[in-house]
C-alpha cells in the first residue's frame, strides 16, 4: 500500500498542527506522511508547544519543522484542519475533515497538555481508518 499524504491545516502553523505533523511522524509515519501549514505563517513554532512536545514525547519540533504556508506542500490525500474558527482554503484531497480543536496559545501547560492528547488519539484514529481502507 503507497502511503497516504496527509496536511495538517491551521492559520498560523504555529501549533495545532505543527503538534499534529510531529505526532503524525512519530505514531503513523509507517502508514502516512505527515505535512503541515497555514494561510499565515508566524516566525516561529509556538513555544510553549515545542517545550512540552520535546518533554512530553522528546521530540524537537524546532529540528525538523517550521511555520510554512499553503503552497510549500505537495499534493495531498488527506486534509485536517484543526478548527481554526476560520474558513480555510480548499486543497485538492479525498478526504477531508476538522478536527475542532481550540487554540491552546496563551494558556496554561495543562490545556496545552490536553490539546496534545487530544491530537495523539486522533492521529491514531486517522492511523487506524486508513490501514483499514475506512479512508
Amino acid at each position: 500500500m503507497e502511503k497516504k499524504k496527509v496536511a495538517f491545516i491551521c492559520v498560523h502553523n504555529s501549533c495545532r498542527s505543527q503538534i499534529a505533523e510531529a505526532l503524525g511522524k512519530k505514531l503513523a509515519g509507517e502508514v502516512f506522511d505527515s505535512y503541515s501549514a497555514g494561510t499565515e505563517t508566524k516566525p516561529q513554532i509556538n513555544q510553549d508547544a515545542v517545550r512540552l512536545m520535546k518533554q512530553y514525547h522528546g521530540i524537537d519540533m524546532e529540528e525538523t519543522q517550521y511555520s510554512k504556508l499553503l503552497d510549500a506542500l505537495p499534493p495531498v490525500d488527506v486534509v485536517i484542519t484543526m478548527g481554526c474558527g476560520v474558513q480555510c482554503p480548499w486543497l485538492a484531497c479525498s478526504h477531508q475533515e476538522d478536527w475542532g480543536l481550540e487554540d491552546p496559545t496563551g494558556q496554561p501547560d495543562e490545556v496545552f497538555l490536553h490539546t496534545i492528547r487530544q491530537i495523539e488519539e486522533k492521529i491514531l484514529h486517522l492511523r487506524d481508518a486508513i490501514l483499514s481502507g475506512e479512508i
